[in-house]
């Protein structure tokens, strides 16, 4: 997911990380190694196709 920055995301734990850049990417599938920025790890892995 895109975001216009800056962005200041709150985890599970409560901590926060904060991005300055004009815009970031989100971490929806918990895969990237830089959650909760997106590093493309998703695109390493299959996708299911449904039908």
């Amino acid at each position: 997911m895109l975001v216009e920055g800056p962005v200041e995301v709150v985890l599970d734990d409560g901590s926060t990380v904060v991005s300055d850049r004009f815009t970031v990417a989100l971490c929806l599938c918990r895969r990237s190694r830089t959650f909760p920025w997106c590093d493309t790890s998703h695109r390493g892995r299959g996708r299911r196709q449904h039908g």
